[in-house]
């Protein structure tokens, strides 16, 4: 399945099926997960039947159930971690919907099972994404437009509707991805082949911020451009 198709079908599921992951796609999303490891220095970690996680009252009263089966989102302590953490995760997050999969980000509604999560002594455990068979697909929440996201101010065109199409396209699927409790504080500036987003304050906003790239550069794609 195509990346943007597979982000216009990602919506955070919170309930799942009470099946195992196919073999397959497991094995694949370990691939992935190892390439993911290398590239952004990251111990990223699929955690199968493994319920613990998600058994708390916390859990609960995050309407999560039969949540077996979730990545680590685990990697050393720097000061981009949270961002590199949101832009492989959710890397993860699109390979897991061409596998048929649904997902959830979660920052703090889990219980960090030891015998389950390896994490070093350098180490932290940023988030989890649970990950399994949906019981519903999930519903798109109510979004920004594109020109609230825009920042006018900091872009060398007159307004959103003057910017390039590859740009546009960038900012719709930005758009659509998950971000913490909906907010969607990024913003996006344009100079030339050069881009600059913006995040909120505080380390769930980097994780935003990562997942938001990885969604602009899928809309952006062929186009080459720099991250300013």
């Amino acid at each position: 399945m195509e990346l943007r198709e597979c982000v216009k079908l990602r919506h955070s599921v919170r309930a799942y099926e009470d099946r195992p992951i196919d073999n397959k796609a497991a094995e694949d999303l370990k691939v992935m997960i190892q390439q993911c490891n290398r590239e952004g220095n990251l111990h990223l970690q699929l955690i199968q039947d493994e319920p613990k996680a998600f058994s708390s009252l916390l859990a609960r009263y995050g309407k999560f159930s039969n949540v077996r089966n979730y990545i680590a989102v685990v990697g050393p302590k720097r000061p981009d971690l949270y961002e590199m953490a949101g832009y492989y995760g959710e890397k993860l997050v699109i390979r897991c919907i061409q596998h048929g999969l649904n997902t959830c980000w979660v920052g703090g509604t889990y219980k960090k099972v030891k015998d389950a999560i390896v994490v070093r002594a350098d180490e932290k455990i940023v988030a989890v994404i649970a990950v399994g068979y949906g019981k519903t697909m999930g519903s798109a929440r109510k979004s920004k437009t594109a020109g609230e996201v825009f920042d006018a101010k900091a872009s060398k065109v007159a307004g959103f509707e003057e910017t390039p199409d590859w740009f546009k396209d960038g900012v719709e699927m930005a758009l659509m991805a998950p971000t913490a409790f909906n907010r969607q504080r990024f913003s996006f500036a344009l100079s030339g082949d050069r881009i600059k987003v913006k995040s909120g304050m505080g380390p769930m906003s980097k994780v935003d911020l990562g997942i938001v790239k990885y969604h602009f550069e899928i809309g952006a794609s062929p186009k080459e451009f720099v991250w300013a």
